[in-house]
């Protein structure tokens, strides 16, 4: 961890804090690609590559599209469940299933709590789209301040905000990948795109 490291999460905690404070979602989301974008290009912690800067001209987002937002309450009948991955920097990183989001028309996501120090929750999707990152994308990681909110057991869930993980940019990076319980049948056509020149 580093004092830039720390930075650079403070204006992601901003950003999302700023996000949920918009009356319509699709400002809200037009907000959030203008300042990933801004992070990405000027901030020393950037996951961009040093090569990758120069020409770097945006994130590939899809257009908003409102259909894709779920405000849905966590299904906490689902037996509990333990999956931990191994990063470099954080060694074996432990999560237990809390619940079940249902996605109307698209299928389930797991819900997760991150079990190390600060815990939070955590909710990656994987999809079927040709141009989405292969280990998945992350919705929610509220320890890195990546929330769009909810209230009394629901969870906001807009899939126009699903991003790529700092791996997919950098091999530097090691990142929780979608498990089973994570993935969709449906390609999805929303959110942070891939390729990789992206």
């Amino acid at each position: 961890m580093s004092l830039t490291l720390l930075d650079w999460r403070r204006q992601v905690h901003r950003l999302y804090a700023d996000v949920r404070a918009c009356a319509d979602p699709a400002d809200g989301h037009e907000l959030w690609r203008a300042g990933r974008d801004r992070l990405f290009a000027e901030h020393s912690d950037s996951p961009l590559l040093p090569e990758d800067r120069a020409t770097f001209r945006g994130l590939p987002l899809a257009p908003y599209d409102p259909a894709l937002r779920f405000d849905v309450e966590v299904d906490t009948s689902e037996p509990p469940l333990a999956w931990s991955t191994e990063t470099d920097g954080d060694g074996v990183v432990p999560f237990s299933r809390i619940g079940v989001a249902h996605l109307p028309g698209l299928g389930s996501l797991d819900v997760w709590w991150l079990e190390s120090y600060g815990g939070g929750i955590f909710v990656p999707v994987r999809d079927a789209a040709p141009d989405t990152y292969g280990g998945g994308r992350y919705l929610l990681d509220t320890v890195k301040g990546a929330d769009l909110g909810g209230e009394g057991g629901r969870l906001v869930l807009d899939l126009n905000f699903a991003y790529n993980p700092s791996c997919a940019y950098s091999p530097a990076w090691t990142c929780p990948l979608a498990p089973a319980g994570n993935t969709l049948a449906a390609p999805l056509p929303c959110g942070e795109r891939y390729t990789p020149e992206s």
